[in-house]
């Protein structure tokens, strides 16, 4: 082939494999009606797995295609650079053509290995005043209001319909009616007057959810709106309403797992959900979608554009020092940087590729609030100066396998990217009684939400565990994290004498899954208060018989979702069945 014809075919086997990936990516969207509507739960959960797994899968093959096309030209940069603006030039104003920018991004930096950035072989940035069109041109449905809020809800509840019937149309419009009066007379100015209703022409599905996302239009102003379905034994029913941006921010957290929602424009859908989410980046709100790969791109561009900004340095992360992760921060930005350590601590006996797989056990999963959402990066570059002198010289002594100094800039060809919250035994000792009371109680919480999601922390020190903005406690060390059905939780045997009792070590034999309960109390580093308030909620999580039973409902197949607020802290207007509150 001519090297035009070669461009061209490269061209096409790169966007080909994009539109394929693409179509396979919605098709799982879709099935999230039908789990929904059939109460199919474990189908949704291997969904998730499904469509994570996709994007590199699509990237690989597309690789190796190029590969045996190019064979001795497969890294000529000049022909890259050509392909580069071939490429591009084929996609102004084609919808959400930064995916298939992110696209032919992950596909040049998989063949060339690409340290830090390469503008002549990658798409830098996107183009604003085209996005402003998708924006606009994302569907929305819009209901003017006509004095009466029932009514316009019977309306709405009709046009968003399922296969499955509701419980009582009629019933679920004044169930959201009177919530909505409720809130607006003790929340509004006494003349505020409602316009209309704007709702995302697309269910956004989440375990055993389904939410409607939009606005109400007021005479002065705007204010959010999210509406919660469930699928119960007499059909749909409304679950919850939400009014205010705590509460959605909540929902739409980086503690959730990823959204099935399938709007005509997911930029649309994006900035839509960042008005009304206004302190969300757009980074989360693209990876709480399932676009994982553009949600990286964007947090990527965000905090180059804040560090090329800015003159701190990185740090250590405040909190107890890592024996797996040396764990590091800008000051000036809400992030933390994981570099997996060249040797681990004792008494840690995990291997660098069991961590690996770890993060991608999590990534994965359901997080059930309570894992926080990690995104791995490769060959991230930053500049030597921006390092302390302490942080870059432990990063080039004891992760030397991970990182290295190139010229003036260091290369970590392994980094874990995750939002940056307050370590849980920090946070106790900072704050009132009365919150770390309450940290304390969600803590033994969050383990058993993640439990009921098949998830063993493994290491319940307090300092593996975070506190968010919402006092929220969130779990973010991974490098123990096990599934519940592996592990064999036991009693403590009785011992034959006092001798055994008097021993260092353990008179009983221990294997390498073997679980003991009654041994967390040694991880409850916490004053008497604390550990009274904390045993009073959760004595059970101390027997082996609570994770036993666990254990045997996820081996019979049941199936226990969490949502992701409660009928009393998050305003749902019906008594929750779900088996876990958060």
């Amino acid at each position: 082939m001519t090297d035009k014809e070669l461009i061209a075919e490269c061209s096409q086997i790169i966007y080909d494999g994009f539109i394929r990936y693409n179509n396979f990516f919605h098709r799982i969207t879709r099935r999230a009606r039908t789990r929904f509507e059939q109460r199919d739960w474990k189908g949704h959960q291997q969904d998730i797995v499904d469509r994570v797994d996709l994007y590199e899968k699509s990237v690989r093959r597309i690789v190796l295609n190029l590969r045996n096309i190019l064979k001795g030209r497969v890294k000529d940069r000049e022909l890259w650079h050509q392909v580069r603006s071939y490429f591009g030039d084929r996609l102004n104003e084609v919808p959400d053509s930064d995916f298939i920018k992110t696209f032919f991004n992950s596909t040049t930096r998989r063949i060339f290995d690409t340290h830090g950035i390469d503008d002549q072989i990658e798409f830098i940035a996107n183009d604003p005043a085209g996005d402003i069109q998708l924006i606009m041109g994302l569907n929305i449905r819009r209901y003017p209001y006509w004095l009466s809020l029932q009514k316009i809800f019977e309306t709405i509840l009709d046009d968003f319909s399922f296969r499955v019937p509701y419980n009582g149309l009629t019933k679920n419009a004044k169930k959201i009616a009177d919530y909505i009066k409720q809130h607006s007379q003790h929340n509004l100015d006494k003349d505020f007057e409602f316009i209309r209703f704007e709702f995302i022409d697309s269910f956004f599905y989440q375990a055993a959810r389904a939410y409607l996302v939009g606005k109400l239009i007021l005479n002065e102003g705007e204010m959010p709106i999210v509406i919660a379905f469930k699928n119960e034994v007499k059909g749909i029913e409304v679950d919850a309403v939400f009014l205010t941006e705590n509460e959605i921010s909540i929902i739409f957290g980086y503690t959730r797992s990823y959204y099935f929602a399938d709007p005509n424009s997911v930029i649309g859908a994006v900035h839509f959900l960042k008005s009304i989410l206004p302190k969300k980046p757009i980074d989360e709100l693209y990876t709480v979608l399932g676009r994982l790969r553009q949600g990286k791109t964007e947090r990527h561009r965000t905090f180059d554009r804040h560090l090329n900004n800015t003159h701190d340095r990185f740090i250590h992360a405040e909190g107890d020092t890592g024996l797996v992760m040396i764990v590091f921060t800008l000051p000036s930005y809400n992030l933390v940087f994981k570099v997996i350590r060249d040797k681990f601590g004792y008494p840690k006996t995990i291997t660098r590729k069991e961590v690996i797989e770890k993060y991608k056990l999590v990534s994965k999963h359901d997080r059930a609030g309570r894992l926080i959402d990690t995104q791995e990066f490769l060959n991230l570059e930053f500049p030597l100066m921006r390092f302390s002198r302490e942080l870059r010289n432990e990063l080039l002594e004891h992760a030397s396998e991970t990182v290295s100094k190139q010229g003036n800039m260091l290369l970590l060809n392994r980094v874990y990217v995750e939002r940056r919250v307050r370590p849980l035994n920090l946070y106790i000792n900072e704050v009132s009684e009365e919150d770390a009371i309450f940290a304390v109680i969600d803590y033994g919480q969050a383990i058993k939400d993640l439990a009921k999601t098949n998830i063993f922390t493994g290491d319940l020190l307090l300092k593996n565990f975070g506190v968010t903005p919402h006092k929220r406690v969130i779990f973010y060390d991974y490098d123990e994290v096990s599934l519940v059905t592996d592990c064999n939780f036991r009693d403590i045997p009785e011992a034959d004498d006092y001798e055994d009792e008097m021993l260092a070590d353990t008179w009983y034999y221990v294997s390498e899954n073997d679980i003991f309960p009654e041994e967390f109390m040694r991880f409850l580093s916490m004053n008497d208060t604390l550990k009274e308030a904390f045993l009073k909620q959760h004595q059970d999580l101390l027997t082996a018989e609570y994770w036993r039973e666990v254990q045997q409902q996820h081996k019979r197949g049941d199936v226990s979702l969490v949502v992701p607020y409660s009928s009393a802290s998050m305003g749902a207007i019906l008594s929750l069945q779900s088996p876990v509150q958060n």
